[in-house]
């Protein structure tokens, strides 16, 4: 069975139905547009040197009937340009032998750099993007894929990029080409597709992917695209979304390590931002990454190994300890331990040094 496209922009794309990855790059003009406009532009030299000749045709003989017409003047052009010259049609006056000189010689070299250089220009272009291609693949490892660019895709892009994420460790994939064509003017790498079929994943390197996130807009889709990218990568850390919680279980049977519901998790914000706008309004802000209060992920330092959660320099929320969330008023979550890895509140700081921990900033 089919699944229908889950991007609301690729459903009216009439190229959805093939793939290809496409790099992020200067805007230029199609290879084909490019080679038409010089093809013009040589046949513009052409007839400017065809009408050259014709004006001065009383200074051209012809071996053959000693006057020269305008089909002698288009012929005597052609072969002119193209360096050909058979002879049969030559400059005899003085004054067509001196714009022959000045004026045809240099056509003819422009005639011959357009064609020239169309054709080399055209396949060191495609050299160049193979060989880029074959360089991003080969350094690509331990990256971040995103299924569907929509309104959720862009979000979590910006979020994981706020965080520090490099984008070219993001490989943005979409069935609508317009659609990539603005996730590469923003400088991430795209992949045009289906998601649910296995070479489009297999394209984007899926299966070397370190975290996978799936924002479709139809939840069946997403189970789909979680099956077949949970097959394809074992290890790797998916994020899906769905819209009607009742699909979140078919989601993580389905090999999701974690799934939003989109649709309830507005509504619950809607409720709280009614009974509380300013609680509202201090969610909102922890959710969005870099700016006011962040929520952070980091491992419990040296220091720290063996205190209370009450003990720590940050406002620990929660422990991740193996696969519990143990909240931070719960007695079995102190002493805390080396392995395990804290949920903390921290105040959003500019992105700091390489050489600082991301993960490890001072409360104020």
């Amino acid at each position: 069975m089919k699944l229908p496209s889950y991007d609301v922009a690729a459903r009216d794309a009439p190229d959805a139905t093939g793939f290809r990855i496409q790099l992020p790059r200067r805007i230029a003009a199609h290879p084909l547009r490019q080679v038409a406009r010089r093809l013009l532009l040589a046949l513009l030299v052409l007839l400017t040197t065809v009408l050259i000749v014709y004006l001065d045709r009383d200074g051209y003989t012809d071996s053959t009937d000693e006057s020269v017409d305008f089909l002698d003047a288009a012929y005597y052009a052609t072969v002119t340009l193209s360096t050909t010259g058979y002879g049969d049609i030559i400059p005899a006056s003085d004054g067509a032998r001196l714009v022959n000189i000045l004026v045809v010689t240099p056509l003819r070299v422009m005639f011959l750099i357009i064609l020239v250089g169309t054709t080399l220009e055209v396949l060191t272009e495609r050299t160049r993007e193979e060989w880029r291609l074959a360089r991003w693949r080969t350094h690509l490892r331990d990256h971040t894929v995103i299924i569907g660019y929509g309104t959720k895709g862009r979000s979590a892009v910006q979020t994981l990029h706020a965080k520090g994420l490099p984008k070219d460790q993001v490989v943005i994939v979409d069935p609508s080409s317009k659609v990539i064509d603005s996730a590469n003017a923003e400088g991430f790498v795209g992949v045009i597709g289906d998601a649910t079929r296995s070479d489009v994943l297999l394209r984007a390197e899926a299966q070397k992917a370190r975290q996978i996130i799936i924002a479709t807009q139809r939840d069946d889709t997403a189970v789909l695209v979680t099956l077949t990218a949970r097959q394809m990568n074992r290890a790797a850390k998916i994020v899906a979304a769905v819209r009607e919680e009742e699909n979140a279980l078919l989601l993580r049977q389905s090999g999701a390590d974690a799934v939003i519901t989109s649709a309830s998790a507005a509504g619950r914000l809607l409720g709280l931002s009614s009974l509380s706008p300013s609680a509202g309004t201090v969610m909102e802000d922890l959710i969005q990454q870099g700016s006011g209060l962040d929520l952070v992920e980091r491992p419990v330092v040296k220091s720290e190994v063996g205190r209370s959660v009450r003990e720590t320099d940050d406002l620990v929320i929660s422990v991740l300890r193996g696969h519990r969330l143990l909240p931070y008023d719960d007695p079995t979550a102190s002493p805390l331990r080396s392995t395990d890895r804290l949920i903390t509140i921290v105040r959003a700081h500019p992105r700091p040094h390489p050489a600082e921990p991301e993960e490890r900033r001072p409360r104020e």
